[in-house]
C-alpha cells in the first residue's frame, strides 16, 4: 500500500482495525486506570479490548473482499462481544460507521470522513441522556474532525480535534476534574482510530506505559452496586419498550440492538429481578452482574501490589473458567481468576493463556469446567511451558469441588490429586432446552423422543431426562441419583426469579430431608438450573 493511499479496499479496513485491537491492547492498562466515569470501577479500557477482540474474531473469518462482509463483521462482532457502558457505547460507534460504508466498493477520504460522523450519530442517539465530557464527546470530536484529501490526511484531522476535546472533558464533568483525569472512554476510542492511523503508515506497536496510579482508589463505592448486562435473541418487544422496562432498575443504561439481537447494560442493586422481567420477552443468551464494590475492592488490591512488587509468590494460583454471576462470585471467593465462558461461548487458547498470565504465582493450575474447553486448556498449558496445570473438570459442579479443595500456599502438584479427588466426588445435574427434534438413547437404554425447546435434564453431562417442567426434571434426576448425600447447591438460570428458587427448594427439602439445601442466582447463561450434590 501507498503512503498516502487515496482509497481503501475492504481487506485494507480489515487489517486497520485489527492493528487498532492490538494498539488498544497496549495501552488497555492504562485507559482502565483513568476510569472514574460513570462509575470508577477500572474496567473501561479492558471492555473496550474485549468489544474489538470480537470484531476482530468476525473479520477473521469474513469475506475481506466484500464490503459488505467486513461491514457486517464490523457492526456484529461489536454488538455480540460489547462489554460495559464503554463497550456498548463503543458498539453504537462502530455501527454507525460500518453502515455508512457497506455499500461502497471502496472507502475513499469523504466516505471515511462521513463513516466517522455516521458513528457519533449512532453513538448519542444510543444513550437516554448524552452526557459531555465522555466517549460521545470525544466521538464529536472525531467527527468534526474527519477532513482531508486522503485517508490519513482524515485520520490525522480526526485524531487532532479528538485529543482537543478530549483534554476537554475535565472541564465537562465534575469527576474528572476531583480525579485529575480525562475521560476513560475518549480516550480508548482514540487509541483505536490512532492503531488505524498506525497500520496505515506501517508503525509498530508501541511498549506499554507503566501504571504508577488508579485514579479509582479515592473514590467511595456508587449508589448501585451491580453492572448488569444482557444479550437475547428473538425479542417479543421493540427496544424501545424494553428499554423502558428497564429503565426503572437503575442507571447508566443502555439497550440497543442489531440484526435480531438486542444488547442490555445498567447499573441496578436488583439484577436478579431486573434478568427475569426482560427475560420474560425473548431467549437469554448472555449476561453478566459484576459487583462493582468488589471491583473498586480489586483496583486497590493493585495499587497495594504495586506497593508490594517484591513480595514472593504464592506456590499455586487458580484459573476458572465459568459464566453466570452466581458462579463466577464463587470462583472469585474461592480465589480464581476467571476466564469468561461455557457451553456455546467456549473461551480461545489465548483467553487462557492470558489468564494464566495474569496470576502472580509460582504454577497455576486450571478447571476448564466444560468437555468442550478441555482441549483448549491443555494446549495453553502446552504454550505455558510447565506453569500451569490442568484438572480435567467437565462440568461447573466438578470445578467447584475442586476449587473449595485449592489452596495458594500448597504446590500445585500436590494439589493435584486432592483436587481431581473432590471434583469427582460431585454429581452435577443440568437443566436446560432442546436445541433441535432428536431421539436420544440414554446410558441407561432408554429411549427419550425430544422436541425442539423441551426441557432436557443432564447428570454429569450425559443427557438423563427430557420433558416436564424445570423444577420436576430437578427433582426426578435428584431422586434417581441420591444416596444419602449432605448437601444439595441450586444455581438458578437468568430468566428464575428468587421466588422460584425458593419454591424449588420447599419441594427439594420435602423430598430430601437429611439434605441441607442451598439456593442462588446467577446460574449459567442458557440454563434454568445448575445443581450438585456433595
Amino acid at each position: 500500500m501507498s503512503e498516502h493511499p487515496s482509497t481503501l479496499k475492504p481487506a485494507d479496513l480489515a487489517r486497520m482495525l485489527r492493528y487498532a485491537t492490538d494498539w488498544l491492547g497496549v495501552y488497555r492498562e492504562e485507559v482502565n486506570a483513568l476510569n472514574v466515569y460513570p462509575v470508577p470501577d477500572g474496567d473501561t479500557g479492558t471492555n473496550m479490548h474485549l468489544t474489538m477482540q470480537s470484531v476482530r474474531r468476525e473479520l477473521d473469518t469474513c469475506d475481506e473482499n466484500s464490503m459488505p462482509s467486513v461491514a457486517r463483521a464490523i457492526s456484529y462482532g461489536a454488538l455480540l462481544g460489547a462489554r460495559g457502558n464503554s463497550g456498548v457505547i463503543l458498539s453504537q460507534l462502530l455501527k454507525g460507521f460500518a453502515e455508512t460504508i457497506k455499500d461502497s466498493a471502496e472507502v475513499d477520504a469523504a466516505l471515511l470522513a462521513r463513516a466517522f460522523q455516521a458513528a457519533q450519530k449512532s453513538g448519542y442517539g444510543a444513550v437516554m441522556k448524552p452526557v459531555e465530557g465522555t466517549i460521545l464527546t470525544v466521538a464529536r470530536g472525531v467527527a468534526e474532525g474527519a477532513r482531508g484529501q486522503s485517508v490519513d490526511m482524515v485520520l490525522e484531522n480526526a485524531l487532532f480535534k479528538g485529543q482537543e476535546l478530549l483534554d476537554q472533558t475535565p472541564e465537562m464533568l465534575p469527576a474528572l476534574k476531583q480525579a485529575g483525569v480525562i475521560d476513560s472512554g475518549g480516550q480508548g476510542y482514540l487509541y483505536i482510530v490512532q492503531g488505524m492511523l498506525a497500520e496505515l503508515r506501517g508503525d509498530a506497536l508501541p511498549e506499554a506505559p507503566e501504571i504508577t496510579h488508579y485514579a479509582q482508589q479515592q473514590f467511595e463505592n456508587e449508589e448501585f452496586g451491580f453492572c448488569t448486562e444482557f444479550l437475547m435473541s428473538g425479542a417479543t418487544k421493540p427496544i424501545e419498550e424494553i428499554r423502558e422496562l428497564v429503565s426503572p432498575y437503575g442507571d447508566s443504561l443502555l439497550v440497543v440492538g442489531a440484526e435480531g439481537y438486542v444488547k442490555g447494560h445498567i447499573h441496578t442493586n436488583e439484577p436478579d429481578e431486573l434478568l427475569a422481567t426482560v427475560g420474560r420477552h425473548g431467549k437469554m443468551l448472555k449476561t453478566k452482574v459484576e459487583d462493582m464494590s468488589e471491583q473498586h475492592t480489586e483496583i486497590l488490591g493493585m495499587v497495594g501490589a504495586m506497593a508490594r512488587a517484591e513480595e514472593e509468590l504464592a506456590p499455586s494460583g487458580l484459573v476458572a473458567v465459568a459464566n453466570g454471576y452466581g458462579l463466577v462470585k464463587l470462583f472469585r471467593s474461592l480465589g480464581a481468576r476467571i476466564v469468561s465462558g461455557g457451553q456455546t461461548a467456549n473461551p480461545s487458547v489465548q483467553d487462557i493463556v492470558d489468564a494464566v498470565r495474569s496470576v502472580s504465582a509460582e504454577r497455576v493450575i486450571v478447571l476448564p469446567n466444560n468437555k468442550n474447553v478441555l482441549m483448549a486448556a491443555e494446549k495453553a498449558m502446552e504454550l505455558m511451558e510447565g506453569r500451569a496445570v490442568v484438572i480435567p473438570t467437565r462440568t461447573l459442579g466438578q470445578g467447584i469441588g475442586a476449587a473449595l479443595a485449592f489452596q495458594p500456599d500448597v504446590a500445585a502438584e500436590e494439589l493435584k490429586e486432592a483436587m481431581t479427588q473432590a471434583a469427582q466426588a460431585i454429581t452435577t445435574f443440568e437443566v436446560t432446552r432442546a436445541s433441535r427434534t432428536t431421539n436420544i438413547t440414554t446410558k441407561n437404554g432408554d429411549t427419550l423422543d425430544i422436541a425442539e425447546g423441551d426441557v432436557i435434564g443432564l447428570q454429569d453431562d450425559e443427557l438423563v431426562q427430557a420433558g416436564g417442567s424445570p423444577e420436576d426434571s430437578v427433582l426426578k434426576m435428584l431422586g434417581a441419583a441420591y444416596a444419602g448425600q449432605e448437601i444439595i447447591t441450586v444455581f438458578g438460570g437468568p430468566q428464575k426469579t428468587q421466588e422460584d428458587l425458593e419454591a424449588l427448594a420447599g419441594r427439594i427439602g420435602q423430598e430430601f430431608s437429611m439434605a441441607e439445601v442451598e439456593v442462588h442466582a446467577g446460574g449459567p447463561d442458557l440454563y434454568d438450573y445448575l445443581v450438585t450434590l456433595e
